[in-house]
């Protein structure tokens, strides 16, 4: 019999960067490697520490947490790698969902590949995958482009660029923009493009609008604004 692959093993080895995706809602989402990895590590770099200790709380563990977010993540990634080049185990998380996607992670991966030190990913959530098994547009192939800029113009010109692409686009977008994006996507592609989306995944308000353009922006506005929202817009000659 094939011996497990050293990465399989509920317990973490020293040296080593762990990517922790945790959960972006639902508590039960999150694996059970991922909380056997959060509770033995050496130390836990977290976007935010309230929110993480929050979850460690949840989960009845404590650990040492340092701060790692988009303010100090350039400095701090260096350290944190040197960390690991001493024999510390360490996991970086996110709020919500896997670090490195439209959330820091990346440098800190980096660093640690450019020394030749072992990432492991503990895979989970992930707010744009959820959204893609469940929508109904094509998943063939699709183009994450995370968060737009927050100026209308530049939005404006990715749609442009973008109106005949093969693919699915999947993006993250504020609660306080959301209403804008949608009518910026009717302006540009049409009213007739499909498109999802989606707000407050896994969480009690979960809510999909999928359909036609102008429809799912006529049914946004009734809706609540709050939330975390992934909009997927399909190709061109897509039909639902």
């Amino acid at each position: 019999m094939t011996a497990p692959a050293e990465n399989a093993s509920l317990s973490p080895q020293p040296g080593r960067l762990y990517v922790v995706a945790t959960p972006i809602g639902n508590l039960a989402d999150l694996t059970d490697r991922a909380r056997a990895i959060l509770a033995a590590v050496d130390l836990i770099a977290c976007e935010d520490t309230r929110t993480t200790g929050t979850l460690l709380h949840r989960l009845g563990l404590h650990k040492e947490l340092v701060a790692y977010h988009e303010h100090n993540e350039t400095e701090a990634a260096d350290r944190l790698a040197d960390l690991v080049g001493m024999g510390k185990s360490l996991a970086v998380v996110s709020d919500a969902g896997t670090p490195g996607l439209s959330d820091p992670g990346f440098r800190l991966v980096r660093a640690c590949r450019r020394r030749n030190l072992p990432v492991v990913p503990v895979p989970g959530a992930c707010a744009v995958t959820a959204v893609l098994s469940a929508a109904g547009l094509p998943t063939n192939g699709f183009l994450f482009a995370g968060f737009l800029p927050p100026k209308s113009s530049a939005r404006l010109a990715f749609l442009r660029k973008y109106h005949d692409f093969d693919y699915t686009l999947a993006l993250y977008e504020s609660c306080h923009r959301i209403d804008k994006f949608a009518a910026e996507i009717v302006e540009v592609l049409g009213p007739d493009r499909v498109i999802c989306i989606a707000k407050e995944v896994t969480k009690l308000h979960e809510t999909f609008l999928v359909g036609l353009a102008a429809d799912v922006q006529a049914r946004l506005a009734q809706t609540s604004l709050k939330g975390e929202f992934v909009v997927l817009i399909a190709p061109k000659d897509f039909t639902p």
